[in-house]
């Protein structure tokens, strides 16, 4: 593994002060909303959960492998689409934690902006720039739109305002636990929601992930520069769509390296207090020279407040 492979994730998905400082967001609650997405009922059952391959990284907690049970559940068969969340703002007036802190983490080859729109830079990671006015209508910055990109996944999201949706839709982010289950598609053991083998018998192309040298040339092997429509490639044997890739997705649980070690089999929520936020399917700049989190027992986080351009979310009915 390459040396850009850090335990923490951050190379995935910055925090918020990791790029820039910035200031207490406000609470917006809304509620009676209408939730479109198409919906898929698994019928629960009991399932390994984590790493049985010997991929992740030590210190990610995909370890031990536990048999975990979930109950029945219902799940959007895509993550939530920037129509979707626009729909969202539309009726409440909602401002997103990217809007009220003026700035967001852009990945440096997607930027649409000006050099004085570059607020910061992590000297670790120095891929991310923190761009002001970079948000959900504008992914790379204030020269950018999401015009045509309707059927895109919604990003620059953070999981107070996934949450924020949920409130006013009458759903639910997913526990680590449901969204593992339902990535893996009813295949027991698997490394990608389709089998172990990342690309096809012809060498097709199954999820959007980088393609060519990280971070400086991404060739577009998979069709694909940044996020794809959310019902690109294939879905998997419960007909959910890109599992794994084109954007990170929050859930529910408080993040814990340690969790698994403790976890109760029946419908595990994950521990009681924490200070950051799972996330798991790595994302459209996921690549095997420095993070392989394209799986389905691949688990990252972030703080609540945290947003870029490669974090988004789906749910789950209450």
């Amino acid at each position: 593994m390459s040396e850009r492979n850090p335990r923490d994730g951050s190379c995935c998905i910055p925090s918020r002060p990791a790029a820039l400082p910035g200031n207490r967001a406000e609470d917006h609650r809304g509620v009676g909303g209408t939730h479109l997405i198409e919906q898929v009922a698994l019928p629960g059952g009991r399932f390994l959960m984590g790493d049985t391959m010997g991929d992740g990284y030590p210190g990610d907690g995909e370890r031990p492998v536990h048999p975990v049970s979930v109950s029945p559940f219902t799940i959007d068969a895509t993550s939530v689409t920037n129509d979707d969340f626009a729909r969202f703002v539309e009726a409440t007036g909602y401002r997103t934690e990217a809007e009220i802190f003026g700035y967001s983490a852009v990945f440096h080859l997607a930027l649409q902006a000006d050099e004085n729109d570059i607020l910061g830079q992590p000297p670790r990671t120095p891929w991310w720039l923190g761009v002001a006015e970079a948000d959900w209508r504008r992914p790379n910055g204030r020269k950018s739109s999401i015009e045509g990109l309707g059927d895109h996944p919604v990003v620059h999201v953070s999981w107070n305002d996934a949450q924020a949706y949920c409130r006013w839709a009458g759903r639910r982010l997913p526990t680590e636990a449901e969204w593992e289950y339902a990535a893996r598609g009813g295949l027991a053991g698997k490394r990608h929601p389709w089998g172990d083998d990342l690309l096809g018998g012809e060498g097709e192309h199954r999820c959007n992930i980088w393609q060519g040298t990280f971070p400086t040339v991404n060739d577009g092997a998979d069709g694909w520069l940044a996020t794809a429509p959310v019902r690109s490639y294939a879905p998997n044997g419960y007909g959910l769509w890109q599992m794994i890739g084109n954007v990170w997705e929050w859930c529910a649980d408080w993040y814990d390296p340690c969790y698994y070690a403790r976890s109760p089999e029946e419908n595990p929520t994950g521990p009681e207090i924490g200070s950051v936020r799972c996330l798991r399917g790595g994302s459209y700049l996921c690549h095997v020279s420095y993070c392989n989190r394209y799986r389905n027992a691949a688990r990252s986080s972030n703080t609540p407040d945290s947003s870029a351009a490669n974090i988004g979310f789906r749910t789950v009915a209450l």
